[in-house]
């Protein structure tokens, strides 16, 4: 079977499965503020909690299914864990959506809302 990327075939089952579940954990503004950080670089907990206004156990959470999914990676840095992209075109995508979203807001006639 070709790769969904191909345009050949439909995904198969799998892989629309897998790609709900990411899709799934994209569904929270915290964790997709997390991903679109580290899109851009290295961060630690606090750092995180910091920038998306949580409390470290509650990023320490979102990270902790994000890293389960594959799209958060770690490493240590002396006594601390620092916290990376698992896979670019997942931040990629985060700030395509991100980006889309602002252009149509910007180009919505004046008086309406972008759908």
């Amino acid at each position: 079977m070709a790769s969904p990327s191909s345009g050949t075939e439909d995904p198969s089952p799998e892989e629309l499965r897998r790609a709900a579940a990411v899709f799934a954990l994209l569904a929270s503004p915290v964790r997709l503020h997390v991903l679109w950080l580290l899109s851009r670089g290295e961060h630690n907990v606090t750092g995180l909690a910091e920038r998306v206004g949580q409390s470290l156990p509650a990023v320490s959470q979102h990270l902790a299914k994000l890293r389960l999914a594959g799209l958060v990676d770690a490493r240590r840095s002396g006594r601390h864990t620092v916290y990376l992209a698992g896979d670019p075109a997942v931040g990629a995508v985060v700030e395509r959506v991100l980006r889309h979203l602002t252009d149509r807001r910007d180009t919505a006639p004046p008086g309406t809302r972008a759908r």
